[in-house]
């Protein structure tokens, strides 16, 4: 799936519902995709998603477990 293929709102979403388990992930700036998931650029580094998850964010959000979230932001490496 190319980069533009990806809403780029659910994954802006995604690192919304992120800071709730840490506040350094900070903005979105860019993100770039490979064979299964997303690297995205934040303001303040970089995190990594499944693209299973940002287009479970983009047609059902509620179906993303706690555990999930937790398990994404401990991908989560400081610039």
């Amino acid at each position: 799936m190319p980069k533009d293929d990806l809403p780029t709102y659910a994954i802006v979403e995604l690192l919304i519902r992120l800071s709730e388990f840490n506040a350094q992930i900070g903005n979105y700036k860019d993100h770039s995709t490979h064979d299964g998931g997303v690297v995205v650029l934040t303001s303040r580094g970089h995190i990594n998603f499944p693209r299973s998850i940002v287009m479970q964010q983009f047609n059902d959000p509620e179906m993303i477990t706690r555990g999930e979230l937790l398990s994404i932001a401990d991908t989560f490496k400081k610039a």
